[in-house]
């Protein structure tokens, strides 16, 4: 499925002529100071008028509280829920499917998450893509992905507390850095298919 970019960052992925795209995005724009949740629906409408308009469908999904993902994360949860709302309503008007991993409660379990809380690890990858697949009605799909994993042991005050400092020196403190000189960690990379096919 190819990944449609926001206009004017990459080139146009309409040329790929793709019969199904998927399109996320808006996580970024919710770590930003200046956060506008109607330009990032902006761009959703955009994207998915294009894709739909080129014959395609297209497939997004809704964002888990991230405050359950990275407890310093609170203030960011009612951007998420705006953000999230604004983007079931542009797909509703697009008739675009959305995989509602927003309202599953695993989808914060921090085993799918990778070290940075921020990236989906490789469980996780498999869970969205089962949801995006019975977003899609693809046959054999269902509501497994939706299912807890097993129980386990979690951390508890200091060992807590001692978990949080060290994720905070890993990837918090190195990604206000980044923020404070202007930099991303994107910075130098390029996509994995730069150029539209022919």
């Amino acid at each position: 499925m190819p990944e449609v970019r926001r206009p004017g960052r990459q080139s146009d992925r309409r040329a790929l002529r793709p019969d199904l795209a998927t399109v996320v995005t808006g996580v970024n724009d919710l770590l930003r100071p200046r956060f506008d949740a109607a330009e990032v629906a902006g761009h959703l409408e955009e994207m998915f008028g294009a894709l739909t308009a080129a014959g395609a469908d297209v497939v997004t999904l809704a964002f888990p509280d991230v405050a359950k993902i990275v407890p310093l994360a609170r203030p960011l949860r009612s951007r998420v829920c705006e953000l999230n709302t604004r983007i079931r309503a542009t797909a509703a008007r697009h008739g675009v499917a959305v995989a509602e991993t927003g309202r599953q409660a695993v989808a914060t379990d921090p085993r799918l998450w990778s070290a940075d809380r921020l990236h989906a690890g490789p469980l996780g990858h498999e869970r969205i893509a089962a949801a995006l697949a019975q977003a899609v009605h693809l046959p054999g799909s269902d509501d497994a992905w939706t299912l807890p994993l097993p129980r386990r042991k979690v951390p508890t005050g200091r060992r807590a507390a001692e978990d949080e400092l060290r994720w905070a020196a890993a990837f918090l403190g190195p990604w206000l850095t980044r923020r404070v000189h202007g930099r991303s960690s994107g910075d130098g990379r390029t996509a994995k298919r730069p150029s539209s096919c022919p």
